[in-house]
């Protein structure tokens, strides 16, 4: 519960007691009704003067006079309280925007995400997973707000814009994800994405096959319809259970501690020009190299021993954390 929430509940539990004790007052001093009793108790706090509801003797004016004041006091704190609240929610919002957008300025080798929906979310998640720098586009001002308070760097506007992307610094980003509703808005934002940054990677969600192909056709380096996948994953489920569930093992890390990883061969690196068989990663790493990616483009699946590691080569290797950690240290260059 946040402090100004929290605030607007104590001045209602404020105001009800006031209420309450007028109302109880009235009653055992004056011998009014309950319900004469509760409105006479209202008009007196809101202090609109229409005057007593029944006659009051003497002990019933001295009560009337301090419940006067209590009742008064309550309301002006009320209302005060009231509005600091509104002006610290308007204007911490407004710093929270500003330092959001000098933040968003600074950024290098983020990546973008483009909505911010069930899809969009699950990938934001994944990138923070992984330590990634990332700032999140979305049109509609509640999904920003709810970014932002997730702890994403959040910026409200159109991602097919060529201007709400140079806002995110598109230029000099490392990817960006397009996960709108619609293929039309995600074939905008990749072909915008591209022409703006020739270099950048773009992964997009596509419901339609037609817009697969077009999005392809842009410049998407990657394509996802997830109808299509959820079919072919509920399927290979039930035809081959094993196959499905090591998968699921290896790339969310559900029941076992591995990870795929792809690590670039640095021209630091002391792996350059070694075979897999004189490095040893698997028997003193324990890590298992399941591709090669030579810099041409050639992808070598399952490279036997003898296979030579080069410069700009990426390893597709799968093991767990540490020693995943450790072999990245010697790829990029630094000491195991």
């Amino acid at each position: 519960m946040t402090p100004q929430i929290r605030r607007i509940l104590v001045v209602l539990a404020a105001i009800t007691a006031t209420l309450a004790i007028g109302t109880v007052g009235y009653v055992v001093v004056a011998d009014y009704p309950w319900f004469d009793a509760f409105y006479m108790a209202a008009i007196t706090m809101t202090t609109v003067g229409y005057g007593e509801v029944r006659p009051l003797g003497h002990a019933g004016r001295v009560f009337n006079s301090v419940f006067l004041i209590l009742s008064a006091s309550t309301l002006l704190l009320a209302m005060g309280v009231m509005t600091q609240t509104i002006i610290e929610l308007q204007f911490g919002n407004l710093l929270e925007k500003r330092r959001s957008k000098k933040m968003i300025a600074n950024l290098k080798n983020h990546y973008i995400i483009c909505g911010f929906g069930r899809v969009g979310r699950g990938a934001a998640n994944e990138l923070r997973q992984a330590g990634a720098s990332l700032v999140i586009i979305d049109r509609r001002e509640e999904r920003v707000e709810w970014a932002m308070r997730s702890g994403y760097l959040a910026c409200l506007g159109d991602s097919t814009r060529d201007e709400t992307l140079k806002e995110v610094q598109i230029h000099t980003a490392a990817g960006l994800i397009a996960a709108l509703a619609t293929d039309a808005d995600n074939l905008f934002a990749v072909i915008s994405a591209k022409t703006l940054n020739s270099r950048i990677r773009v992964a997009a969600r596509a419901a339609e096959e037609e817009a697969e192909r077009k999005m392809r056709q842009v410049g998407a380096d990657s394509v996802f319809a997830p109808y299509v996948m959820t079919g072919t994953r509920l399927a290979q489920s039930l035809l081959k259970p094993h196959v499905h569930q090591f998968l699921d093992f290896a790339t969310t890390s559900i029941g076992l501690n591995v990870r795929i990883e792809q690590l670039e061969v640095s021209v630091h690196s002391d792996l350059q020009g070694k075979s897999l068989a004189d490095l040893r990663i698997r028997s003193e790493l324990k890590v298992i190299v399941l591709a090669i990616r030579r810099a041409n483009g050639d992808m070598l699946f399952n490279p036997p021993a003898e296979a030579i590691i080069e410069t700009s080569d990426y390893l597709i290797v799968m093991g767990e954390p540490d020693p995943l950690r450790r072999l990245e240290a010697r790829v990029a260059g630094g000491p195991a």
